[in-house]
């Protein structure tokens, strides 16, 4: 699971008010080359929840991308390669998500997050 995905999912769990960000609890984690794109990181940048993806990126290990951001950062190469790696090239390859709220666990196999609820939670 890429860390674009982590940063747009939450937990859905009835009653929950605070699912995002997911906490990641890692098993697993593996570097995928990804083609670099300025442009669609240029259009994706305001999108992203950059607390989120910055604390995400630091559970898996990377500490490159500043603590805050701003538009402007987008003119400059290395900061673009550095968003690209965290967003696109890292991946939670085994391991869980975790709701921040109820401490539920979300289990991450072979790159995939098992979102399903059980039915108490719907």
């Amino acid at each position: 699971m890429r860390l674009i995905t982590h940063n747009m999912l939450s937990s859905n769990i009835k009653g929950v008010s605070n699912g995002f960000p997911l906490r990641i609890e890692a098993a697993k984690v593996v570097e995928k080359a990804v083609d670099f794109n300025p442009d669609f990181l240029k259009n994706m940048f305001s999108k992203i929840e950059w607390n989120a993806l910055v604390e995400a990126s630091r559970t898996l290990g990377y500490s490159d991308l500043p603590e805050n951001s701003d538009p402007s950062m987008l003119d400059s190469d290395a900061f673009l390669r550095s968003f690209h790696h965290a967003l696109l090239e890292l991946h939670l390859e085994e391991g869980a998500l975790v709701c921040p709220e109820t401490g539920r666990k979300f289990p991450v196999s072979k790159g995939i997050p098992n979102m399903l609820l059980h039915e108490d939670e719907v």
